[in-house]
């Protein structure tokens, strides 16, 4: 009796995908997720929308999502926008945090939304793809946001991404054009999904000599918000830190953390290569 191994062999041959290259394939596309979280979103004080059928989306070349909300949630009335969605330079590799809501990258139709005594131009967005056919997106920078009863900031948290703080003994020292700016035999490992480890070293450890404290800030919906530092040579940002970060990321507060990409780092007697990402 012959027995087929055809199952068998097809799983043999099958070719296993890595998971970090099939998220970098989909970044061209629009992509969406629902979630069963509350969310409202309010506007000094006046409410725009409370909704458990809200949905995250990315747009094309957007490395975060935007929240879209059933259009029918909405308790405030939305018109056609005179204001034309803005060209995405052609230079723009990808679109972060940073950049306008109004830098659309799929088809769709630019909205106001009329609140008490104001109007919000193109402060929503509706997608002309079937599948969001119900939806709108908002502008996240517009409004106050809440997931349940928690205020987030920012951006939406992605469930795609994660962020793991692991302490370490490696002995790790940082430098620029030669100079020691830290040495660590106790740092903190950050590992955040898309971006190279990040060494967190105690304040202890660090020049703060040969750093000057800059006006920059930045927020993270995982970490909190940050202020950094400069060489006292000049030049740009290469550290930053979280006096008061949020509650998942406690462990790093007094802790202070350097762009791989700008200066160089050495764990255990090996020189890093410098990453290329949007930070270099």
């Amino acid at each position: 009796m012959s027995v087929d191994h055809g199952c068998a062999k097809a799983h043999t041959d099958a070719v296993a995908t890595r998971i970090s290259h099939l998220l970098a394939a989909s970044f061209p596309a629009l992509r969406y997720e629902p979630t069963a979280k509350r969310v409202r979103a309010s506007c000094a004080g006046d409410l725009v929308v409370d909704t458990r059928g809200a949905v995250l989306v990315w747009e094309p070349q957007r490395i975060v999502p935007i929240y879209a909300v059933p259009e029918s949630a909405l308790v405030v009335p939305l018109t056609t926008s005179g204001v034309a969605p803005q060209p995405v330079p052609a230079s723009a590799r990808m679109l972060t945090p940073d950049d306008a809501f109004a830098l659309h990258t799929t088809a769709g139709t630019p909205l106001d939304l009329e609140l008490p005594g104001r109007l919000l131009e193109a402060a929503a967005f509706r997608p002309a793809d079937p599948d969001l056919a119900h939806l709108v997106l908002l502008d996240f920078a517009a409004f106050d946001w809440r997931e349940e009863d928690a205020a987030i900031h920012t951006h939406p948290r992605d469930p795609f991404h994660r962020v793991d703080i692991l302490a370490s003994s490696s002995h790790v020292r940082v430098e620029l054009e030669g100079m020691v700016l830290a040495d660590s035999t106790r740092p903190l490992l950050l590992f955040e999904t898309h971006l190279p480890p990040r060494y967190y070293l105690p304040r202890a450890d660090v020049r703060f000599d040969a750093l000057v404290a800059t006006q920059t800030s930045s927020s993270c919906p995982y970490k909190g918000t940050a202020n950094y530092w400069a060489p006292g040579s000049g030049g740009k940002n290469v550290a930053w830190s979280y006096a008061h970060p949020l509650p998942e990321s406690a462990a790093i507060a007094a802790h202070v953390a350097f762009y791989n990409e700008r200066i160089d780092i050495i764990v255990d007697g090996q020189r890093l290569p410098r990453p290329i990402t949007p930070f270099g």
